[in-house]
């Protein structure tokens, strides 16, 4: 099982990022996935899910409105569009595959930075 994420950056207070997540090793599209970041000096925090197909998809309070998750299956790919950021969104965003209550596999990670 592989997941690489890419897409994170440098952006100013009120911009976007797009997050994307390859996945490969295992059947993409019969499992949900998840976003959980880490910001400098935290814990991990859980930021968002979306069902197998992407009927359902779910977020921490503080992203609703602000992020929007997404997957193609077809590309076998995760996405998190993330817009109006916020200095306190900086951190290390990780997808990962979950496993019942708990996640099995995660990226390596890609790092946000809001700042001006």
């Amino acid at each position: 099982v592989q997941l690489v994420e890419s897409g994170g950056g440098l952006v100013q207070p009120g911009g976007s990022l797009r997050l994307s997540c390859a996945a490969s090793g295992f059947t993409f599209d019969d499992y949900a996935m998840s976003w959980v970041r880490q910001a400098p000096g935290k814990g991990l925090e859980w930021v968002s899910a979306i069902s197998w197909n992407g009927g359902s998809t779910y977020y921490a309070e503080s992203m609703k409105g602000r992020f929007t998750i997404s997957r193609d299956n077809a590309k076998n790919t995760l996405y998190l569009q993330m817009n109006s950021l916020k200095s306190e969104d900086t951190a290390v965003y990780y997808c990962a595959k979950p496993e019942g209550a708990r996640y099995d596999y995660w990226g390596q990670g890609t790092q946000v930075t809001v700042s001006s």
